[in-house]
């Protein structure tokens, strides 16, 4: 069933690549089908996992291409499986102001198995196949409308994700051939042996996975080109910059500690030190290049840069509380950033507006979506009682708890970055209720322009989600606790 799973929508979204829908209701009929007939197969995969791994066929006689769900899996599995559905209710309403909606919904379909393929692999070369796969489906994506600026975003999106990948395959061929096949197994395949007989091929092997998937996962100085693909249609950024890409790019390095290379092997080396401190850098330098951006979508997209090296540093902690917070980070901005993406996007469609000035008093007009913001960035800033609180709780407590130098600097990188994540949220917010409205283009007061129920339906799920994640984050972080430290 998890194969199934996994290439149901590869193979619907192909054979939409060759039909030709009558009319725009049949498109949106097939699309939201296959997307709810996956995501009921994953949820019945969920309630059947048992952790062990189904191989579907060989790459060679050692290396199987196979799939398999365990504790950490079925977290990004669910994510994403949830998250699916309503970003393709979503984009029914946005892209009908894009065109190429035919080509725009198969590639966007592909892209959920491809998705799916990486979450659920239970060796390192399946993830690593997947991944690739997934710079190919969403590489037309981020090009889509063929202007000039999403072919020049493409490209260095391009660029940049074959060279990372380049670069983490030197890792993954080193734990393939060394570790029986890098099967994902808790605690890692090398060995301690291997560790100790080769600390430095060991050590070279996890930095040129940890960078090549980092790609992915915007760290710094491979980040450039998460704010340019912000070009992309707001369905295509919403689902790059808080599940698909960038979340694979975490996933990755999570799997790639935790069951490759093995984090107790890793802890206290030099190349725990460097992954520390390049997540720590993004922090910082995503959250001040958040407050200088002036472009609403690309300052959403700085905000990932930061967040996700908030996941990258719990997991680069290599102890189970850094698991369990990167676990529940990954959860918690996904489902926030989405939130505050979408709400940009309906700003976009309805109002034409693009920049952090000229959403001033948009409350006016656009009630509900300034609501759901507001209450989004107050969730992302980490106010008490909200999920983003409870995560960065987490991984700073996991941080002080790792000690040493290395945990304190990435505990004051979180510091300053709370302050300026409050910064370059709370001002657009602060700006749309307490600022005159900027007539124009359609809007005035007393003229509602929220979007229809396309776009609220999943942005009243979404707040909804978020506020529940908020009141029992205690139940969810037992869990994710007990995931961690290899209970389930």
């Amino acid at each position: 069933m998890l194969s199934v799973a996994v290439f149901l929508p590869i193979a619907a979204g192909a054979a939409m690549l060759a039909v030709r829908f009558k009319t725009r209701r049949a498109r949106e009929i097939a699309v939201e089908g296959v997307t709810l007939l996956t995501s009921l197969l994953v949820l019945l995969c969920l309630l059947r996992q048992d952790g062990q791994a189904h191989t579907l066929f060989y790459l060679t006689k050692t290396v199987p291409i196979a799939f398999m769900l365990d504790g950490v899996g079925s977290v990004f599995t669910a994510l994403v499986a949830f998250l699916w559905p309503l970003a393709t209710l979503y984009a029914f309403e946005y892209m009908e102001h894009e065109g190429g909606e035919d080509h725009f919904f198969a590639l966007y379909t592909i892209t959920y198995g491809v998705t799916l393929g990486i979450s659920m692999a239970a060796n390192l070369m399946t993830l690593y196949v997947f991944y690739e796969f997934l710079t190919l489906s969403t590489l037309p994506l981020v090009m889509h409308g063929t202007r000039p600026e999403a072919i020049r975003a493409g490209h260095q999106y391009m660029m940049y994700s074959f060279f990372g990948a380049a670069l983490a395959f030197i890792g993954v061929m080193l734990v393939t051939v060394f570790g029986n096949g890098g099967a994902f197994v808790m605690g890692g395949v090398l060995g301690e042996d291997f560790a100790v007989t080769h600390p430095l091929m060991t050590q070279l092997g996890y930095l040129c996975m940890f960078v090549g998937f980092g790609v992915k996962a915007a760290v710094f100085p491979m980040h450039a080109w998460l704010p340019s693909a912000s070009v992309a249609p707001t369905p295509v950024t919403a689902l790059l910059h808080a599940v698909a890409v960038v979340k694979a790019g975490a996933f990755a390095i999570i799997r790639m500690t935790y069951f490759s290379v093995g984090a107790q092997l890793l802890r206290g080396t030099a190349a725990q030190a460097v992954a520390i401190a390049l997540a720590s850098i993004t922090i910082v330098f995503g959250s001040t290049m958040a407050v200088r951006e002036h472009h609403f979508k690309r300052r959403l997209a700085y905000s990932t840069v930061s967040n996700l090296s908030y996941i990258v540093l719990a997991a680069s902690l290599m102890t189970a509380a850094g698991l369990a917070a990167g676990l529940s980070h990954m959860l918690f901005h996904a489902l926030i950033k989405i939130t505050l993406f979408y709400c940009a996007g309906a700003v976009l469609v309805k109002t034409g507006r693009t920049q952090v000035e000229s959403l001033r008093g948009l409350h006016r007009a656009m009630p509900f979506v300034c609501a759901v913001y507001t209450v989004g960035a107050l969730a992302l800033m980490g106010t008490p009682g909200l999920p983003g609180f409870v995560s960065k709780w987490l991984i700073g407590s996991a941080a002080i708890e790792r000690g040493q130098v290395m945990g304190y600097v990435g505990l004051a990188a979180l510091l300053i970055s709370a302050v300026l994540t409050a910064i370059y949220l709370m001002s657009v917010a602060f700006s749309m209720y307490f600022r005159p409205l900027e007539e124009g283009g359609g809007v005035s007061a007393g003229v509602r322009c929220d979007p229809s129920w396309k776009m609220k339906l999943p942005l009243l799920v979404l707040i909804a989600a978020i506020l529940l994640c908020g009141l029992f984050s205690n139940p969810i972080v037992e869990r994710l606790t007990a995931i961690a430290a290899g209970v389930l």
